[in-house]
């Protein structure tokens, strides 16, 4: 109870997605049942007086011919043929309808995707003890009166229906045969259709209250949420573990790049950026490493070791911090300045740099 009672959290997109996966989805079959009735209620209010003449004349043709050709075993197949081939004909329209009328309410509560897990065989479905238990849970003391109600309404709706027409079911008798099926198939529509509107009506209701026990099952509480928060995105404890190992990994190859630098221009103390030129291979000067504070001190060191110059230019300094990432070429507008430095080295170094 407790358990249930801490679930106050609202279901995420992955709780959502692994319930319609296992075929668990907010689904009234009372609303199926409504509309389906509805369709073919209306189809035969609309369709159901000519309906039934067609078929009473499809069985007198039949009478008529049999009374004049010998029936034999021979002839039985195709006189059956006939027959079903003729009734098809008449009430195919009508299961045509029903089948889309209950496809397309299906759709509608569910969508179009279809799950297998709900359709394997389960052994809870055929364990007795899950059986009593589903016979005295919550749900089944709520179904239980809900039947009583369908039965009630819609059979007060029907004989409502049926004393509202009785003067028009005493009048039958008095119709020729010839027009009696059409008077049958309009009153039975009428009578279908008025319990159709009231089963409508409550499979509307029980849409509703399926939804609101959906969305209720659904909910989380807030260890299940952090849980799946962990499971999704990786536990926070070894993302900042990778996250340090890939820094220790990146700071070591950069380290490895600096005594290939021909410069490392300073802050001085808490910037160092060590850049290399080569006319061969890049078009202009390239950040082989950067950092600040112990990083830079590092690089300065680095630097040290392999007999790297060391300028000192703070806002050449912070220029390329700021614009320059490792790996990149300088942009275009530091070209005069980084320039000029280099320069500098080189003529410490005796070597020449032109500037075109």
């Amino acid at each position: 109870m407790f358990e249930k009672d801490s679930k106050t959290e609202k279901p995420t997109p992955k709780r959502r997605s692994q319930a319609r996966q296992d075929g668990n989805v907010a689904r009234s079959q009372d609303l199926n049942s409504a509309v389906v009735l509805s369709v073919g209620s209306m189809m035969l209010l609309w369709t159901g007086g000519m309906m039934f003449s067609e078929m009473a004349e499809v069985m007198k043709g039949i009478f008529r011919h049999s009374a004049t050709t010998e029936i034999t075993i021979g002839i039985m197949p195709e006189y059956l043929a006939q027959g079903i081939h003729a009734i098809a004909k008449i009430v195919g329209p009508l299961f045509i309808g029903i089948m889309i009328a209950g496809f397309l309410v299906n759709v509608g509560q569910v969508g179009m995707k279809v799950s297998l897990k709900s359709a394997k065989p389960k052994f809870e479905r055929l364990n007795p003890l899950s059986g009593i238990k589903k016979l005295f849970s919550l749900r089944a003391l709520i179904e239980l009166p809900k039947s009583f109600l369908k039965l009630i309404v819609i059979g007060g709706i029907i004989y409502l229906t049926i004393m509202a027409s009785v003067e028009q079911i005493y009048s039958l008798v008095e119709i020729p045969f010839e027009n009696l099926a059409g008077n049958m198939g309009g009153l039975l529509g009428k009578v279908f259709l008025m319990a159709a509107l009231s089963l409508l009506i409550i499979g509307i209701l029980d849409y509703a209250y399926q939804k609101y026990d959906f969305e209720k099952s659904l909910k989380m509480s807030k260890e299940e949420v952090k849980e799946e928060a962990k499971q999704s995105e990786g536990d926070p404890k070894v993302k900042g573990k990778i996250r340090e190992i890939m820094f220790k990994n990146a700071f070591r190859r950069m380290m490895k790049a600096v005594p290939e630098a021909d410069v490392v221009i300073t802050n001085p103390v808490f910037l160092a950026i060590a850049l290399k030129y080569d006319r061969e291979k890049n078009g202009a000067p390239v950040v082989l490493a950067k950092g600040k504070r112990k990083v830079a001190e590092r690089i300065r060191e680095i630097a040290i070791e392999h007999n790297i110059p060391i300028v000192e230019n703070k806002p050449l300094a912070w220029a390329l911090w700021k614009a320059v990432e490792i790996g990149e070429a300088i942009p275009v507008e530091l070209y005069k300045a980084v320039a000029e430095v280099l320069a500098y080295v080189y003529r410490l170094k005796n070597k020449f740099f032109g500037v075109a």
